[in-house]
C-alpha cells in the first residue's frame, strides 16, 4: 500500500463520499491511487480549482458533511483560495488536499514550486501540515478532519509527490511516534446556570423585544419559536440564516442589513431587548443604537461572542441546548401591541414586495423575475444566490418554506458561488431540485464553464434538475447602483458595460436546455418548464438595470445622489436608464413620500 492508497482508505474510514477536486501532475501519485480504489471516494471533476473548492463548500453547507476538495501543486492549490477563505469566513468545514514538488527539489526554485505552508497559513490557520514521512499518517489526515468538523472551518494537509508514492507504514508504538483514532463524539456545550438566570432577567424586564438569528441557530428551530413566542418577540434573520426559520411565520421580519426587509430594520430600530443567536452578522449600523436595548449573545465558538455589539452578557453554547434551558426560566408576555405591530408591519412589507415586482420595466423587472419564482418554489428546494444584485432579490423575494434550504456566499460575498453551490448540494441531494440564481456578471466569470461539470454529471443525480436563472442585463448593477448611491457617480461603463451571451444557446451546445426570456408575461411559464425539466435547464431572463436594489432604509441622500448620478449620464445606455427614473424611484419606495 502506497501513502496514496492509505489517505484514500482513511478518507473512506471517515466516510467520506466525494472529493471535488482537478488533476495535476503534483497529486499524480493521488489518482493512480483512484484508479486502484475504483473512485472511491467519488473523484467529482470541475472545470477549476476555485470551483472545486466551492462545490466542496456548498456540499458542507447543504449535506452537514465534511467537504473535501483537492488539486495539484503551486497553480492548483492558488486556485483553491478563494473558495477556502469562503469557507474560512462562512464558518464551513472543509479539507483541502494539495501537492507539492517533490521533497529533492523544494528549495531550488523548482516549476510550480511554492510555499505553501506559508501560503495557507492564514487560510487554514487552525491546520496546515505538509507529509514528510509515511508515518505521519494517519495522524495528521485525522487532525485536519477531526479539527474541520469541530471547528467549522477549513483546514489543509500538503503532500508531495514524491511522498504519495512511498511505501506506507504505520505510526510505531515507540519515541517521537504519533498514533491517532478515528472519528470524533458529538458534543454540545452549554453556559452556567447562574448566567441562564440572568439572561432570563434581561429578556424577562423588556418590553419590545427582537430576535436576530443566524445560521448557527439552524437546528434550533422549535426552540426559537417557542422563545419568540414567549417573548412576544419579532424575529429577524441574518442571510446565512435564511433558511433557519420559515419566512411563511408571521413574525419573521426576514432578512436583515445592506439587503434586508424595512419590518426588519424598524424592529431594530424601536427595541428595547435584542436576543442574537448564533449569528456574527457584521453590520452594527442596522442593530439597535448603543445604549437602546439591553442585548444577550449565544454562540458556539467563544471567539465570536462580544462582536458587533456592547451584549450585556455573552453565553458560548449550542443553541439548541441552551435555549432549552433558558425556556424554562422566561416569564409568557401578555402584552401583544409589539408583536402585533412586528406581524401588521411584516404583512404590509410582503405586499409592497409584491407591488414592487409589478412596476413595468424594460425589459422585464428582475425582482418579478425572482417573485414569480416564490410562488412555483418545490417544498424540497434548494437555492442558491450569488453576490451582486441577484443576493438582493434572493434576500426579499424569496419566502423558504419549512423544508427549504438556501445560502450564498454570506461574509466573503465573492463572486461566482452561485452554480458550484447549487453543483454542491446536487451531489448532497441527489433527490432535491437546486436553483441557482445568478447575475449575468457571475455566470460569465465561472458559471458557464461549471454548466459543463452539471452536463457531465446530471445523469447521476435522481432528480436531475438544477435551474440556472441568469439575470441578463449587461451591467455589472450592485457596483453601479453603489458607485451611484455612494459616490453620486453615474455609470462608468469600462469598467460596468459587460457582453450579452445566449446563456440559454450555451447550455443547449453542453446537452443541457434552456431559453431566452424577454417579457414579463413568459416569465412564470419559463420557471415551469424549467423546474419540470429532465435535465438541467438554464433561463436567460433578459431584465433592466434600471431597476434600483435600494434598501429599505436608504436615506432621502443616498436616493437623490443615485438619482442625480444617473440624470447626469450622457451616454446612450444612460439615457435608456434614465426613462422613467422618476415614476420607478416613486415605486419602488412606497410610503417614502413623492418628493
Amino acid at each position: 500500500m502506497k501513502v496514496a492508497d492509505y489517505v484514500l482508505q482513511r478518507l473512506r474510514e471517515w466516510r467520506v463520499t466525494y472529493v471535488f477536486a482537478y488533476p495535476g501532475d503534483g497529486i499524480n501519485g493521488l489518482l493512480a491511487a483512484w484508479g486502484r480504489a475504483e473512485d472511491r471516494p467519488r473523484f467529482i471533476q470541475a472545470r477549476h480549482e476555485e470551483m472545486s473548492a466551492f462545490q466542496a463548500v456548498g456540499y458542507a453547507k447543504f449535506s452537514g458533511r465534511i467537504g473535501v476538495c483537492a488539486a495539484t501543486s503551486g497553480p492548483g492549490a492558488i486556485h483553491l483560495l478563494n473558495g477556502l477563505y469562503d469557507a474560512k469566513l462562512d464558518h464551513v468545514p472543509v479539507v483541502a488536499i494539495v501537492g507539492q514538488t517533490d521533497r529533492s527539489a523544494m528549495g531550488g526554485s523548482y516549476q510550480q514550486e511554492v510555499d505553501l505552508l506559508s501560503l495557507y497559513k492564514d487560510v487554514a490557520s487552525a491546520f496546515c501540515e505538509m507529509v514528510t514521512v509515511p508515518e505521519q499518517l494517519p495522524n495528521v489526515l485525522d487532525r485536519a478532519l477531526r479539527i474541520a468538523v469541530t471547528s467549522r472551518t477549513p483546514t489543509a494537509l500538503i503532500i508531495p509527490a514524491d511522498v504519495q508514492e512511498l511505501d506506507y507504514e504505520p505510526p510505531s508504538h515507540a519515541f517521537k511516534q504519533v498514533p491517532s483514532s478515528l472519528g470524533v463524539g458529538h458534543y454540545a456545550p452549554v453556559p452556567a446556570d447562574e448566567d441562564l438566570a440572568r439572561a432570563a432577567d434581561i429578556l424577562n424586564a423588556g418590553e419590545k423585544p427582537a430576535i436576530l438569528i443566524g445560521q448557527g441557530a439552524r437546528h434550533a428551530r422549535a426552540e426559537v419559536e417557542q422563545v419568540a413566542d414567549l417573548l412576544g418577540a419579532g424575529v429577524a434573520k441574518a442571510l446565512l440564516g435564511k433558511d433557519a426559520l420559515p419566512d411563511t411565520l408571521p413574525y419573521v421580519t426576514g432578512a436583515i442589513g445592506l439587503l434586508g426587509t424595512r419590518p426588519s430594520y424598524e424592529m431594530m430600530r424601536d427595541c428595547d431587548t435584542l436576543l442574537v443567536i448564533g449569528s456574527s452578522f457584521p453590520y452594527t449600523q442596522f442593530l439597535p443604537e448603543f445604549g437602546q436595548a439591553r442585548a444577550v449573545q449565544i454562540d458556539i465558538d467563544p471567539a465570536m461572542v462580544g462582536l458587533r455589539y456592547p451584549f450585556e452578557l455573552n453565553l458560548v453554547g449550542d443553541a439548541a441546548r441552551t435555549l432549552r434551558r433558558l425556556i424554562p426560566l422566561l416569564d409568557r408576555r401578555t402584552d401583544g401591541d409589539w408583536r402585533e405591530a412586528i406581524e401588521k408591519g411584516t404583512a404590509r412589507w410582503w405586499e409592497v414586495m409584491e407591488r414592487r415586482a409589478e412596476v413595468p420595466a424594460d425589459p422585464i423587472n428582475p425582482e418579478y423575475v425572482v417573485h414569480a419564482l416564490d410562488e412555483l418554489l418545490p417544498d424540497d428546494a434548494i437555492v442558491t444566490a450569488d453576490s451582486g444584485s441577484a443576493a438582493n432579490w434572493y434576500a426579499r423575494h424569496l419566502r423558504l418554506r419549512d423544508g427549504m434550504r438556501g445560502s450564498l456566499s454570506g461574509t466573503l460575498a465573492t463572486m461566482g458561488p452561485g452554480v458550484p453551490y447549487a453543483i454542491g448540494a446536487k451531489f448532497a441531494h441527489p433527490d432535491r431540485p437546486a436553483i441557482a440564481l445568478v447575475g449575468d456578471g457571475a455566470m460569465q466569470m465561472n458559471g458557464l464553464a461549471e454548466l459543463l461539470t452539471a452536463a457531465k454529471y446530471f445523469h447521476q443525480w435522481s432528480d436531475p434538475r438544477l435551474v440556472v436563472a441568469v439575470l441578463n442585463n449587461q451591467d455589472l448593477n450592485q457596483v453601479t447602483w453603489e458607485m451611484r448611491a455612494l459616490q453620486g457617480a453615474p455609470q462608468f461603463e469600462p469598467s460596468q458595460s459587460i457582453p450579452d451571451v445566449p446563456y440559454a444557446d450555451a447550455a443547449a451546445l453542453f446537452g443541457l436546455d434552456g431559453e431566452r426570456v424577454e417579457t414579463a408575461g413568459t416569465v412564470t411559464p419559463a420557471w415551469r418548464r424549467a423546474l419540470a425539466a429532465d435535465r438541467p435547464y438554464v433561463i436567460d431572463f433578459r431584465t433592466d438595470p434600471a431597476v434600483p436594489p435600494i434598501p429599505p432604509h436608504a436615506t432621502w441622500d443616498q436616493i437623490k445622489s443615485a438619482a442625480t448620478s444617473v440624470l447626469r449620464g450622457d451616454s446612450d445606455r444612460t439615457a435608456v436608464v434614465r426613462q422613467g427614473l422618476r415614476a420607478k424611484l416613486h415605486a419602488f419606495l412606497p410610503g417614502r413620500g413623492g418628493s
